[in-house]
């Protein structure tokens, strides 16, 4: 292996360990968060955006980043987010509360957003050769399954070994370490200083996400209140004038231009879909293995890595493949695939673990291929120039995804557990607003308790398996959309040349 071929690839392993620690950052906490919401006595809803904070955030600044990774050079945006990263995950492991916990999360997706394109932007540059990039971009979309999965039992094991704070401060020595790398490892590549950013449109999707994250969270309240309609409005707002600015602008931060390409939207679809899956199965799963079936944080987290396991290898070979099975197979399949063990997974997790097990592989394999392939689809699509917005589209799509399964689903199993609960006579209302507080409650009724916590667990279960035949739907849908973008895909046309 000639120097230059070793530097490409040692030059993935740093990204790479960069996109871990933003993966990480986005499943870590869902087996602490039984524990930190004790901890630091947070409420039902700060528990939602202590977790929620970091994709919002992130969202939010993705394509203002991208754009700033082209003006001022990717590598240049990755040491600084690297750098705020680490700085970020100080703060949040000696958070003293839990506003401050939420603050520093924000922090951490600021860092994350500088970071997050420009790990794809380094891959779309430095490797040239298309089949070569494909596996490299297939490696790449692992990462993040393996991040995602690895999340969950890091925090666990962290958790049984140390105090809250470690599944934070376990970020700074990758930090230094990746810092270290890109400074001898990563390409200078000359910036496009014609390129710009416009602060206003990463305001106006801010203010549009956050809108639509509350009117998400108050309508599963199942009532009309003034902040629903507030939420609503800025939702509506601020999307609305995002879209329009965009066209005005010289320079967009999005180029809707670019999705007239079907391969793109596919792989869009593909992208925030299977997060939406994966995020939304990976946070009821630990929530409920822990807190009805007594799971340790660390059961919990070994249970949900079964999608990675699942998925590591269909992704790689979805990658390495890309040139003989095409887009269509790929993603499509991979859909209709997942759909099928997101069934198997409602049917059985009440009454067989091992089908259980079985229905968390096969969503997991068929999601690998998905994942495999959705960034090539959107990056190989894309002229050279326009390598920082398409990383940035690719990541929005994901963390959108992620966001969204967290705030859709998170807010359903909420309202199917106050609707279904009962509560004993002279029970506290409290109950009735989560199985944290029935638990809690329950417990401090000694022997009385033990009917409360029946109910609760059976309500919680109803939530699951409701959710579960959401994602499913959600699967379904995603077959469909993208087989029929991707009828005309055959292998060999995944992408375009754009120089």
């Amino acid at each position: 292996m000639n120097e230059a071929v070793r530097h490409r690839w040692l030059l993935l392993v740093i990204v790479g360990a960069g996109l871990l620690l933003i993966t990480l950052d986005n499943s870590i906490l869902y087996t602490a968060l039984p524990t930190l919401t004790i901890e630091l006595g947070a409420s039902h809803s700060e528990s939602l955006w202590i977790i929620n904070a970091y994709p919002l955030v992130m969202t939010g600044l993705l394509l203002g980043t991208g754009t700033l990774g082209d003006k001022f050079g990717h590598r240049r945006l990755f040491l600084i987010g690297l750098v705020v990263f680490g700085a970020a995950s100080l703060i949040a492991a000696f958070a003293p509360s839990a506003g401050v916990l939420i603050a520093s999360r924000a922090l951490l997706a600021v860092g994350a957003a500088a970071m997050m394109p420009a790990t794809l932007a380094l891959i779309r540059v430095t490797f040239t050769d298309t089949r070569e990039r494909a596996l490299a971009i297939s490696i790449w979309g692992s990462l993040s399954v393996i991040g995602m999965a690895l999340g969950p039992i890091l925090g666990g094991v962290l958790l049984e070994a140390f105090w809250w704070g470690a599944v934070f401060l376990v970020n700074v020595p990758v930090v230094i370490l990746a810092i270290i790398g890109t400074l001898v490892f990563a390409p200078v590549v000359a910036p496009n200083r014609a390129a710009s950013w416009d602060f206003v449109s990463s305001l106006h999707v801010m203010v549009g996400l956050t809108g639509l994250v509350f009117a998400i969270k108050e309508a599963a309240k199942g009532e009309v209140t003034w902040v629903l309609a507030i939420a609503i409005v800025a939702a509506v707002v601020g999307l609305t004038l995002f879209a329009l600015r965009q066209r005005r602008l010289e320079h967009p931060l999005l180029d809707f231009a670019i999705f007239r390409n079907a391969a793109v939207t596919a792989g869009v679809i593909g992208a925030g879909a299977g997060l939406f899956m994966i995020a939304g199965i990976q946070l009821v799963t630990t929530q409920r293995f822990q807190l009805v079936a007594d799971f340790s944080p660390t059961q919990a987290g070994l249970l949900v890595s079964v999608l990675a396991l699942g998925s590591l290898p269909t992704s790689l070979l979805a990658g390495a493949l890309l040139h003989r099975i095409g887009l269509l197979v790929s993603i499509a399949g991979g859909f209709l695939i997942s759909a099928v063990g997101s069934v198997l997974v409602a049917v059985a997790f009440q009454s067989s673990f091992g089908w259980l097990v079985a229905g968390l592989a096969i969503t997991g394999a068929g999601l690998g291929l998905v994942f495999g392939v959705a960034s090539t689809a959107i990056v190989g699509n894309v002229p050279s120039r326009r390598a920082g917005m398409a990383s940035s589209v690719e990541e929005v799509s994901f963390e959108l995804g992620g966001l969204v399964a967290v705030a859709v689903l998170g807010s359903v199993i909420s309202a199917v557990f106050s609707s279904a609960v009962t509560l004993p006579d002279g029970v506290d209302p409290v109950a009735a607003e989560g199985i944290s507080e029935a638990r809690a409650i329950a417990e401090g009724m000694g022997d009385g308790g033990a009917e409360l916590l029946a109910s609760a667990s059976a309500a919680y279960d109803l939530g699951f398996l409701v959710v579960m035949i959401v994602i499913a739907a959600v699967a379904a849908a995603a077959t469909i959309a993208t087989g029929i973008l991707l009828r005309r895909y055959a292998p060999g046309t995944e992408s375009g040349s754009h120089d």
